[in-house]
């Protein structure tokens, strides 16, 4: 996607306004018999939790022999114990911790699934309710009209839950490498060339002071961030320009020198800056730096929206755009490990917020973590949601027929 496509899709994120049997079934497990056969004889091998006797672990078939003869021959595999233990003294005690699936004895049972960039409080925002209200594209509406700002609003609040938690996660995770770029809070763009710094800078267009003193503050936090002004969007807009031309380099420094947190502190110049790291735009590609200045735009789009949402606006500020593209590229950092390390179950939560905050990209993203089971437990009701969503809104993905049989709408999720 180019740069001017992200643009446009922060503009118009701006101006917007339960799991399938299939999937159950699969995670209970088969039950197996198994069955030891020779030419004259048959046995039924009985697991230890089978509600049998625990002592016929390996009878024959009609056989009346005794399980301390056949001990060696166990096949009790379901159940760590030395090797010294016999089948009929393992008998004691099989029931004490309860009947356990298949799968916990093959340890096939997955951990439950944390992050430490996704808090624990996290809110949880009830999806379906607000697609039957309305507050997602065709909602049935009526009687239990979803109010779409107020929805919204919970998910801006999450949004700069995420990008709280994910600055802290960073913190701890930064590696020294990237570290040792950091004054303060974030990591300084590279020296400006003589060329970028005949740019002038909102503070020295509008008064407000200190050029880009900040540089000279001894290791303390950055400029406030400025979501826009005249000067800095006609910078951006030429450095646009100069990408689009193919003079990357160029447009790389202007980028960063808008992007640095002891300048302009310029939170849509901090997504296009890291993504020119990322990728390597007219520099050397840099994931780490990339991923810290990612999360410097989330930071700093957060505390304006949580500024607007504290003083009563339902959709939240000025912000809005940048604070979604922050989202929606951490989330594939977080699900190629570009940066830092793979972390299916952020990617997923970070991918459904940008989602629900208009992101079309994200939804598609969204809808596939559901399909795939990535970061999550597999719910083709939730990926059909998603999908539909995203081509509702434009955004439509080839071969996805599926998502419009019946049996795929909210009402009938519910009812499986």
């Amino acid at each position: 996607m180019g740069i001017r496509d992200l643009i446009k899709k922060k503009d118009q994120v701006d101006g917007r306004g339960g799991v399938d049997r299939e999937t159950l079934d699969r995670l209970a497990g088969p039950e197996f018999t198994f069955i030891r056969s020779d030419t004259n004889t048959q046995e039924i091998i009985h697991p230890p939790s089978a509600p049998r006797d625990q002592n016929n672990f390996l009878s024959t078939k009609g056989a009346g022999s005794s399980p301390s003869s056949r001990a060696r021959r166990s096949l009790d595999v379901f159940r760590p114990r030395s090797r010294g233990s016999s089948t009929s003294s393992d008998g004691k005690d099989h029931h004490h911790g309860g009947h356990r699936r298949l799968s916990q004895r093959l340890h096939l049972s997955k951990a439950p699934s944390k992050s430490e960039f996704v808090p624990e409080n996290l809110p949880q925002i009830n999806v379906c309710s607000a697609e039957e209200g309305g507050a997602l594209g065709r909602g049935a509406g009526g009687a239990g009209v979803v109010d779409k700002d107020a929805y919204e609003g919970q998910w801006e609040k999450r949004a700069t839950i995420l990008a709280e938690a994910n600055e802290r996660g960073q913190r701890r995770s930064r590696s020294p490498s990237v570290a040792s770029h950091t004054p303060s809070h974030y990591s300084p763009s590279p020296s400006p060339s003589a060329e970028v710094s005949g740019y002038r800078f909102y503070d020295d267009v509008d008064g407000s002071g200190g050029g880009n003193g900040g540089h000279g503050n001894g290791g303390q936090k950055g400029t406030p961030p400025v979501v826009s002004s005249k000067a800095i969007d006609d910078m951006i807009q030429e450095a646009i320009r100069l990408h689009e031309e193919g003079q990357l380099e160029q447009s790389t420094r202007l980028f960063g020198r808008l992007a640095d947190p002891l300048g302009a502190n310029n939170p849509l110049s901090q997504v296009l800056y890291g993504l020119a790291l990322r990728h390597g735009w007219g520099c050397e590609p840099d994931p780490e730096r990339a991923v810290t200045y990612l999360s410097a735009a989330a930071s700093n789009a957060a505390a304006v929206e949580s500024m607007a949402l504290q003083a009563g606006l339902k959709k939240g500020g000025a912000a809005k755009g940048e604070l979604v593209l922050a989202i929606f590229e951490l989330a594939n950092c977080f699900r190629h490990g570009w940066g830092i390390p793979r972390d299916p179950v952020a990617a997923k939560q970070y991918y459904e917020t940008a989602a629900n905050l208009g992101d079309t990209d994200a939804m598609n993203e969204v809808a596939w973590c559901y399909l795939e089971g990535f970061g999550c437990k597999k719910d083709k009701y939730a990926a059909a949601r998603y999908y539909r969503l995203a081509e509702e809104n434009g955004n439509k993905t080839l071969g996805n027929t599926w998502i419009w049989k019946d049996k795929y709408n909210p009402t009938n999720s519910k009812k499986k």
